[in-house]
């Protein structure tokens, strides 16, 4: 944005003590930040001592982004949830996802349930190699209107689907390969996957080769920047020239 400065510093945790992530995020405030990203392993720790007005986001369970007020936590939100969102209705305007089934149901699993729930979708079918937290996910998401079931096997979740969600980290540059069985893909309208480096996945790839419309997670990545964005200054930013900006960096790499 035009004449307006920012400060955007990587706080590296890696290999820290366990109580440090509270300590940087309440460091942050006092040194008169106006808010932090938080990411993975943190987003749900973040929910202990963040406000979240929004019910939709203390049913995910975890927020990325937190805003400061006189120096304390103040409030908290989930961009992921609302990026995904904004990721879809910018392919499909006005076309509902349908019967979606999501495999993984981590950090980011959670929030695009919560997130095609808010879409219409007929069913979410969840999936992970972590059975228990698949089953827990169903529990605590599951909505009065939107079905939401736990399957056992990855064939089970893909049957006769809509839409798929890759919602695991396998895809990316260090964790190549596909989030399920090239089998269980099948024929779905539609696929998205979180992973987004690399932009054109396998999963993607394979997914396209069958006639499905695919939504990078480059969409994603995005829209979460833009909300936290606006949650952090109260101003948007002109989409199209941000966009044009990031394709020209992209090409000069």
């Amino acid at each position: 944005m035009i004449g307006r400065q920012t400060d955007y510093p990587l706080f590296d945790l890696e290999g820290q003590e366990p109580d440090t992530f509270e300590k940087t995020l309440r460091a942050a405030g006092w040194e008169g930040r106006v808010g932090v990203n938080v990411t993975h392993p943190y987003k749900e720790r973040a929910m202990a001592f963040v406000p979240v007005s929004d019910p939709r986001v203390r049913r995910i369970g975890s927020i990325n982004t937190v805003l400061f007020d006189n120096g304390e936590p103040a409030a908290g939100f989930n961009t992921d949830h609302s990026g995904f969102m904004a990721a879809y209705q910018r392919r499909f305007p006005a076309t509902p996802p349908g019967r979606v089934a999501v495999i993984g149901t981590g950090g980011v699993g959670r929030p695009i349930v919560a997130g095609l729930i808010a879409l219409g979708a007929t069913e979410v079918r969840v999936y992970d190699t972590d059975s228990k937290r698949a089953h827990r996910v169903a529990a605590e998401l599951r909505d009065d209107v939107v079905a939401v079931r736990a399957c056992d096997s990855a064939e089970e979740a893909t049957h006769q689907v809509d839409g798929i969600v890759n919602a695991t980290p396998v895809g990316m540059y260090h964790h190549p390969g596909l989030p399920l069985p090239e089998s269980a893909i099948g024929r779905p309208h539609w696929v998205f996957d979180a992973v987004y480096t690399p932009i054109d996945t396998e999963f993607l790839t394979r997914a396209a080769a069958t006639g499905a419309t695919v939504i990078s997670g480059y969409e994603l990545f995005i829209y979460q920047g833009l909300h936290a964005f606006h949650h952090f200054t109260g101003q948007n930013i002109d989409e199209t020239a941000l966009r044009t900006a990031l394709g020209e960096s992209r090409a000069q790499e």
